[in-house]
């Protein structure tokens, strides 16, 4: 998989692959938008279909969470690129994730000390 992304991310270059980037994370972002911001009358048409579907016992499938899947599969796919790109070791990245997590626990835990 390594040598694919890096043979799209050298065909391409890295400012294309970079506008690229730009829009998957902006159609994630749209995604995750709309199906936080579902309407009433959205939601009292999928606890319908919802019922129907129990009753009839057909498996309905959540289009607003399989396109965030997609969306979130096609940033990932970018962000291994430019990581590829820029020799950055994935133990590195992992350890400063860990530290980024921890970091926000922190600020987590002192905010409900604050209170």
């Amino acid at each position: 998989m390594n040598e694919k992304l890096r043979k799209i991310i050298n065909h391409y270059g890295i400012n294309k692959q970079l506008k690229y980037f730009q829009s998957e994370v902006f159609e994630l972002n749209e995604a995750i938008i709309k199906r936080n911001n579902q309407g009433l009358m959205e939601s009292v048409a999928q606890s319908i279909v919802f019922a129907f579907s129990t009753i009839l016992d057909v498996k309905t499938i959540d289009n607003s969470k399989e396109h965030i899947k997609e969306e979130i599969a096609d940033v990932m796919v970018m962000l291994k690129q430019f990581q590829l790109y820029y020799d950055i070791p994935t133990s590195e990245i992992k350890k400063i994730m860990k530290n980024k997590v921890e970091r926000q626990l922190n600020r987590i835990m002192e905010e409900n000390n604050d209170k």
